[in-house]
């Protein structure tokens, strides 16, 4: 298989940053415990991530490619690999926003790089489609095994334990051998590049991305979408452990089978892209997954489980309900691959900066809000705020379909 090992690299950096990245979700749950940090005010972690990721985003993409995509893997992966060092040493709540905030600003050098890289490594527009969907669903499978992986180091039993922190020499471990692999790997980069222009002149090829209607149409699709998935990813293993009363580490492998799910789809997704219009395949997880919120969450309500409660003997809506994050999957690789396929390679690093910026704002966003209203009325009103987005996008997704790029030479 042609570039089979800048392939397996690009796979192995989304891994570590989706368990870094995914693990919000537990960290949130655990200072609570720990710390005695309220719901909202846990929150932030999320804007602490995301926030970093969307500024950075912003200023780098027109030219990271000018930079160096590999180089800045690197700086990415050197970044986090410290900082994680770090964490099982902390007792404080502060470093959790240090260590999401360089998680952040790592991702977005991550993000744009292999999103810009997919187009050096594919030939064609499907099998671009294709690779981003597995990429997409093995990202899944990171935030699946981050999830098990913190579940382990959960103490059940005594809540204010700070034993899950040592979690991080495995995580610092595992970005340290990707920094190693990329290291020793190669990647031309020349057809990323616009050798035509300074920085002035490719601040305007970014800049121009904003005249195409679609590409606005897309902003709105990617906002919303990752407004929704966010929320939901974040804010499962909290409601899990208030609202089902499951034991923590329990709450957090409900995370993993959201993420199972997600991943599945995602892998699903690389396969459909094949068959169908990336339109009908929108449509159908939009609208599907909007049936299944509306009778999953009604059972959710007076439900009683005991302490001995396992995998084993739950009621049925413990696996209903991270089972529906399948039908979220394949929406977010379909439509990036879609713009992408509609640009030059050289406005792919422009083109994946705004992704992670719109991306990480509306991560941040339905963070905030699911977690203000989760604490003020109830976890299950907090999901089913999520409707609204769901008919902006699917209504965005139809405008977007209909709209062409002529990109100017």
């Amino acid at each position: 298989m042609k570039n089979i090992n800048i392939k397996a690299v690009l796979f192995l950096n989304y891994f570590v940053f989706a368990i870094l990245l995914n693990s919000v979700g537990t960290v949130i749950l655990q200072v609570q415990q720990n710390f005695g940090i309220s719901k909202s005010a846990a929150s932030v972690l999320e804007g602490f991530k995301d926030l970093p990721i969307a500024i950075c985003s912003f200023i780098l993409a027109s030219f990271l490619p000018k930079i160096g995509i590999k180089k800045s893997m690197l700086i990415a992966l050197f970044l986090v690999s410290c900082m994680c060092f770090v964490m099982p040493f902390t007792n404080t709540f502060w470093v959790f926003k240090l260590l999401f905030a360089t998680v952040g600003v790592s991702f977005a050098l991550i993000k744009i790089s292999v999103f810009t890289s997919i187009g050096l490594v594919t030939e064609t527009d499907k099998e671009h489609s294709s690779f981003m969907g597995f990429l997409e669903g093995f990202f899944m499978i990171g935030v699946l095994a981050g999830n098990v992986l913190f579940s382990l180091y959960i103490d059940d039993h005594n809540p204010e334990s700070t034993r899950w922190l040592n979690v991080y020499w495995v995580l610092g471990g595992l970005s340290t051998l990707s920094f190693l692999f990329l290291f020793f790997s190669k990647l031309n980069e020349q057809e990323a590049k616009s050798e035509k222009t300074d920085l002035l002149g490719d601040l305007r090829n970014s800049a121009s991305l904003f005249s195409y209607k679609k590409v606005l149409f897309f902003l709105l699709c990617a906002f919303l979408f990752v407004l929704v998935e966010q929320s939901f990813q974040t804010w499962t293993p909290t409601f899990y452990k208030e609202i089902l009363k499951v034991p923590t580490s329990m709450s957090i492998q409900a995370g993993a089978v959201l993420a199972g799910a997600f991943a599945l789809g995602r892998f699903l997704s690389g396969f459909f892209s094949k068959k169908f219009n990336w339109i009908y395949v929108v449509s159908f997880c939009v609208v599907g997954f909007a049936i299944s919120l509306l009778l999953v969450l009604p059972l959710t309500h007076n439900i009683h489980i005991d302490t001995n409660t396992n995998w084993l003997n739950a009621p049925l809506v413990v696996y209903l309900f991270p089972l529906m994050g399948g039908l979220l999957a394949p929406i977010y690789p379909s439509i990036n691959s879609v713009i992408l396929a509609s640009i030059p390679k050289y406005l792919h690093s422009a083109m994946s900066g705004l992704i992670v910026v719109f991306s990480a704002i509306g991560g941040t966003i339905g963070s905030i809000i699911t977690g203000f209203v989760f604490q003020e009325f109830s976890g299950q009103q907090a999901f089913y705020l999520s409707l609204i987005p769901l008919s902006l996008l699917i209504t965005s997704a139809v405008f977007m379909n209909k709209l062409k790029i002529n990109p100017k030479k």
